[in-house]
C-alpha cells in the first residue's frame, strides 16, 4: 500500500519540483504576511499560471504556498497584533505582548519551528491515513458515490457553522453554475443563454478567481492599512540555534496541537482558525503558570501555530480520497487538481499515484522548509513586507488576475466572467454568505449528476437501486446525523440556556 508512496520520492526531490516547493514556501510566506490576503486567494490566483506546467510541480507550489502563509500570518500578528491570516488570530494573544518587551524575534522563531512540527506532522498524518482510506473508497459504486457526494455537500453546509440557509444557498448556486452547458448525455444545452462560450461549461479557475482573490482585494484597495513601520533591527533577533533549547520545552503542547489540528482538519468546514483557539484554550488548561498568558508566554505562540499548520495537509484527507474539502483552501486545491485532468477520490490513488503521493512528500518538505527559509529570512526580510503600500499591491494582483483568467483560453468572455464571479463573491462575503459551499457544490454538483444518472442506468429507472446496500444506507445515515446533529444540538444548548436565566 505504501510502495507508491515510496516509488514517487526520486521525482519529488528532482530539481524542477523541489524548486516549485521553495518558491512556493517563500511565496507563501509573503503572501501570510500582508493582513488582508490569504492562502486561499494565493492559490486562486496562482492556478491559471499552471496550466503549462506538469502536474507535480503545479501541485509543489500550492503545497509550498499553504505551509508558508500559514506561518506568514503569524508575522503581523507578532509585530502588529493584526492577524495576516484568519487562523493567525490566537497567535496575537501573546506574540503581541512579546514583541513590545522586546522578544518579538523569539516569538517569530518560536512560531516558525511550531509551524514547522505542525506542518511534519499533518504530512505523516496525510501520507498515513490517506492510502488506506482510498483502498476502502475503491470499493464504492456509483450510487455510494453520489452520497459521498450528498454528505460532502451536507456537510459543508451544516457543519461550517454560521447560518446554514445561507451556507445552502452558497452550495445550490455551485450546483447551479456546475450544470451550465451542454448535457453529457443528451448535448442539449442548459443555461447557456444563447452563449457559446458557455457551451462546455463554466471553467472552476474563474470561479475561483473571481470568488476568492477580487473580494480581498477590493478590500485591500478599501481599508489601507497604517502602520509606524517594522524595523528588524528592532525585533531581538538570535540565531535560531541557539534559541531552540528554550523552546523545548514546548514538546507537550507540540504533540497536544498537532493532534488538534490534525483532527480539525480532518473534519469538512472546521478549519485552522478553530483548530488554533482550540490548541490554545488546552495549553492554557494545561499550563501551570495559567495567568500568564495573554502577557507574552511564548508557550501560547507555540500552540496556536502548530495547530493552525496541523490542519494544512490533513483537510486533504478527505479532499484526495472522497472528494470532500476540510478547508476552503483544499477546496481551492481540488480546483487545482481538476485543472490539470486529476479527479479527486479513489481513482486518483490508482490512476495516478506518483502525482498524488508526490503531494504528500511535497506537503512533507514544504514543512520542513520553513524552518530554513522562515526561520533565516521571517525575522529580517519579511518584517519589511508590512511597510509594502497596499495599493500597490492590489493593483499587481489585479493583474495577474486578469492575465491568468485572459491565457486560459485568450477571450475577453471569460474576464467578464470572472469579474461577474468576482462582485457575486464580494456582495456574498458582506452578506457573510460562505463561499467554500459554492466550491464544492461546483465541484460536486456535476459528480453528484454523472454518478446519480449512471446507477439509475444499471438500476434501470428505478431509484430505490440508491438504497440497495449497506455503504449506500450508512453514507444516508450520516449525512442525516450531519443535517440533523447540528439542529438538535442547538435545541438542547438554548433549552439549557433558558433553563439557567429561569
Amino acid at each position: 500500500m505504501y510502495s507508491d508512496l515510496l516509488n514517487a520520492l526520486p521525482e519529488v526531490v528532482g530539481l524542477t519540483n523541489f524548486a516549485a516547493v521553495v518558491i512556493g514556501v517563500i511565496a507563501g510566506i509573503v503572501v501570510g504576511a500582508m493582513p488582508g490576503l490569504s492562502a486561499t486567494m494565493a492559490i486562486s490566483v496562482l492556478v491559471p499560471f499552471t496550466f503549462g506546467l506538469e502536474p507535480l510541480v503545479a501541485l509543489g507550489l500550492m503545497a509550498g504556498i499553504y505551509n508558508g502563509a500559514m506561518y506568514g500570518g503569524a508575522i503581523p500578528a507578532v509585530l502588529l497584533r493584526i492577524p495576516g491570516t484568519p487562523a493567525a488570530v490566537a497567535t496575537t494573544f501573546d506574540g503581541y505582548p512579546m514583541a513590545q518587551k522586546g522578544e518579538g524575534g523569539f516569538a517569530l522563531q518560536v512560531a516558525v519551528v511550531s509551524s514547522a512540527i505542525g506542518g511534519i506532522a499533518s504530512a505523516f498524518a496525510l501520507m498515513l491515513l490517506a492510502p488506506p482510506l482510498s483502498k476502502v473508497t475503491l470499493l464504492f459504486g456509483p450510487s455510494e458515490v453520489f452520497w459521498v457526494a450528498v454528505f460532502g455537500l451536507a456537510s459543508i453546509i451544516f457543519l461550517l457553522g454560521g447560518n446554514p440557509v445561507k451556507g445552502l444557498i452558497s452550495a445550490c448556486f455551485g450546483v447551479f453554475v456546475s450544470v451550465v452547458g451542454s448535457d453529457p448525455i443528451y448535448g442539449s444545452d442548459r443555461f447557456t443563454f444563447g452563449q457559446l462560450e458557455l457551451l462546455d461549461g463554466i471553467n472552476i479557475v474563474i470561479l475561483l478567481v473571481g470568488l476568492y482573490a477580487l473580494p480581498p482585494v477590493i478590500d485591500l484597495l478599501e481599508t489601507p492599512l497604517k502602520t509606524d513601520g517594522v524595523n528588524s533591527s528592532k525585533l531581538g533577533t538570535e540565531p535560531i540555534w541557539r534559541t531552540l533549547p528554550r523552546m523545548f520545552r514546548f514538546w507537550k503542547t507540540w504533540i497536544r496541537s498537532s493532534i488538534i489540528g490534525i483532527w480539525i482538519g480532518i473534519l469538512p468546514g472546521a478549519g485552522g482558525s478553530m483548530a488554533a483557539f482550540m490548541s490554545y484554550n488546552e495549553a492554557r488548561r494545561a499550563s501551570k503558570t495559567p495567568d500568564t498568558w495573554g502577557n507574552g508566554e511564548p508557550e501560547g505562540v507555540a500552540a496556536s501555530e502548530t495547530a493552525n499548520n496541523a490542519d494544512t495537509a490533513s483537510a486533504l484527507i478527505p479532499a484526495l480520497t472522497l472528494g470532500i474539502p476540510g478547508t476552503a483552501v483544499a477546496a481551492v486545491m481540488l480546483g487545482g487538481l481538476l485543472v490539470h485532468g486529476l479527479q479527486p477520490g479513489p481513482m486518483l490513488f490508482r490512476d495516478n499515484p506518483d502525482v498524488v503521493f508526490g503531494f504528500m512528500w511535497q506537503f512533507l518538505f514544504g514543512a520542513i522548509l520553513l524552518i530554513l527559509l522562515g526561520g533565516s529570512l521571517a525575522t529580517n526580510s519579511f518584517a519589511r513586507l508590512l511597510n509594502l503600500p497596499r495599493p500597490l499591491l492590489g493593483s499587481v494582483i489585479i493583474v495577474l488576475m486578469l492575465i491568468g483568467v485572459y491565457s486560459i483560453h485568450g477571450r475577453m468572455f471569460d474576464v467578464y466572467l470572472m469579474l461577474g464571479f468576482g462582485a457575486i463573491g464580494w456582495v456574498m462575503d458582506k452578506l457573510k454568505f460562505p463561499l467554500p459551499p459554492v466550491v464544492l457544490g461546483l465541484i460536486l454538483g456535476g459528480f453528484a449528476e454523472e454518478n446519480l444518472r449512471l446507477a439509475l442506468r444499471i438500476g434501470r429507472g428505478d431509484w430505490l437501486v440508491l438504497f440497495s446496500n449497506t455503504t449506500s444506507l450508512i453514507l444516508v445515515a450520516l449525512t442525516v446525523a450531519v443535517i440533523v446533529g447540528p439542529l438538535i444540538k442547538r435545541r438542547f444548548v438554548n433549552k439549557r440556556a433558558q433553563e439557567t436565566a429561569g
